[in-house]
Order: C-alpha cells, then structure tokens, then sequence
C-alpha cells in the first residue's frame, strides 16, 4: 500500500506546475474574452452603467458594409502574410540549405537566413514609420523611379485607396518572410540527407527534387506555418495603424483597426465588441478547419 501511495503522489504534484500557466489563460485571455462577450450585448460608451441591447449590436454588424470590406481586405492580408511568404520562403530554405550551405558555407547560408528574419525582430512601429517614408509621394520608392528614368510610375502609394491595399501587402510579406524562412531551414535540418543525394546520384534535378522530397518532408513546418501566419493575418493591427489607420476610404480596413476605432474613436465600445467576438468566431472556425485538415493528413500518411 505505501508503494502504490508513493508512485501515485508524483503524479499528483506534476499538477501544480499546470497552476501558473492556467492562471495566466484564465487572467489574460478568459476573462477578457468573457467580459467582451457580455459587453457586446449592450450599448455602452465606456462610463457610466452598460444597457443590455440584445443583438441588436450584431444585427448591425451583418449589416454594416465596412464591416465585409474589412473582411475583404482581411482575405487579401492572408494571402500576402500566409500564402505568398510560406511559398517563397520554402523555396529560398531549399535553396540556402541544398545550395548555398552545400557549395559556399554554412556561414553564407546563415547570413542569408539573419537577413531575411531582420525585419522580425524589428519593432513594427519602426518599420511601419520607414515604410511611410518610403512609400511617401516624395519618399525613396519614387525617387528611385525617378532615377531610373521610370518616373511616370510615381504613385502616391498609400493615398490612393487603388493602391494603399497592394503597398501593404507589399510590406506584410516583408515582414512574414524571415519568420517562414526560419521554421522551414529548421525543418531541413532534420531531414535525412541521404535522400537529397541517393535522388541526385540518380540523375535527379533540383527542382524535381524539391517537389517530391522537400515540400513533402516539411509537411508539418508548412502546416505550423500556415496555421500562424494565417492566425497573424486574421488580427492584423499594427501595421495597418502605423501606415494607413484603415484608409484611405477604408482601403485598407481590417477588423482589429475598425474595433479600435468603434472603441476609442467612437466610443460605441458595445459594437467595438461585437466586432472584435465576430473576428474572434472567425479565427477559431479557420482555425479549426486547419486543426481537421491536418489531422486526415495524418491519418493518410500512416
């Protein structure tokens, strides 16, 4: 009996290091999310006492056409921060891990690789401030068209609504691409590298090589990827703020900027809830959907 007691007693102190990190969800992330759901209920400004509102907030919501632009502009960030950045950067880890390391050093390969994740650890405040300078009507993108005798292709390109959404996307994948270089080039090194060269003693080129032994090798990290990146799309916020604040003409509108707005601008913090529950549902289902696709992945690998 003392025997059984003592194997069962570890067991039950692994549970306290659980209490630290459950305190944190309950205090950072349940609480808060259970507060913004009561408050979407009601029509509030932020002082005085709350008045239920039922759904009348959502109500609006579906009906609120700056709302589905945002959504629209929303799909556009995923594809320029998920999309485009997971399929450059599996392309360019393949190429600094087979080509670069294996026929230069491992020292270019990784200088490469610090080039790329540089605008990671850069403060996005700080970035987004360089890029409005740059993409200024009188900042280094114009003039360097300018100089190169292109000077007709000047654009004022964050205050034209036609082009604030493409120039953003522009900068969304620079900021992405160091962070999907990293994981992928991780990923590599786990590989195998007897397959790589069983393949070329073979006769194989590098490209099919890289299509029926990489891409499919990093099938998690293109999962991990993906999933935080999309994640990353769907709460966009500082760059947008630092650049554009959603214009011109809610150009660039995206959910987190127009709850912020409805928040501290308009002070309907009711609906700025309401949104923000909205932006929340939405991720949790891709979420979810991700979670699932993965899963049969697995299944059918086995």
């Amino acid at each position: 009996m003392s025997g059984a007691s003592s194997d069962a007693q570890p067991g039950r102190v692994y549970w306290f290091y659980l209490i630290p990190g459950m305190l944190g969800f309950v205090t950072i992330i349940l609480v808060p999310f259970v507060m913004n759901l009561m408050i979407s209920f009601t029509t509030w400004k932020g002082i005085g006492i709350p008045k239920f509102a039922g759904l009348r907030n959502y109500e609006r919501l579906l009906t609120d056409d700056t709302f589905w632009h945002s959504l629209v502009n929303t799909a556009a960030f995923v594809f320029a921060m998920a999309v485009i950045p997971t399929a450059i950067g599996v392309l360019l880890a393949a190429l600094l891990f087979d080509y670069i390391s294996s026929r230069f050093s491992n020292a270019l390969a990784s200088f490469f690789r610090a080039g790329f994740y540089l605008p990671q650890i850069l403060p996005v405040s700080a970035a987004g401030i360089l890029w409005g300078w740059m993409l200024n009507p009188f900042g280094i993108v114009n003039a360097m068209l300018d100089a190169t005798g292109l000077g007709s292709l000047k654009q004022n390109w964050l205050g034209e609504p036609q082009l604030a959404l493409w120039a953003i996307m522009v900068v969304m994948v620079w900021l992405q691409l160091g962070y999907c270089l990293v994981v992928f080039m991780s990923g590599l090194a786990r590989v195998d590298p007897s397959l790589q060269e069983a393949a070329e003693l073979d006769g194989a080129a590098w490209l099919p090589r890289f299509w029926t032994i990489t891409v499919p090798l990093l099938k998690p990290e293109i999962f991990v990827v993906g999933l935080t990146t999309t994640i990353a799309a769907l709460k966009v916020f500082a760059p947008i703020f630092v650049l554009t604040s959603g214009g011109p003409d809610n150009a660039t509108m995206v959910p987190s900027q127009m709850s912020y707005h409805e928040f501290f601008a308009t002070n309907r913090v009711g609906y700025g809830a309401a949104i923000t529950t909205a932006q929340m549902l939405m991720t949790l289902v891709i979420c979810f959907i991700f979670i699932r696709i993965q899963a049969r992945h697995t299944e059918n690998d086995r």
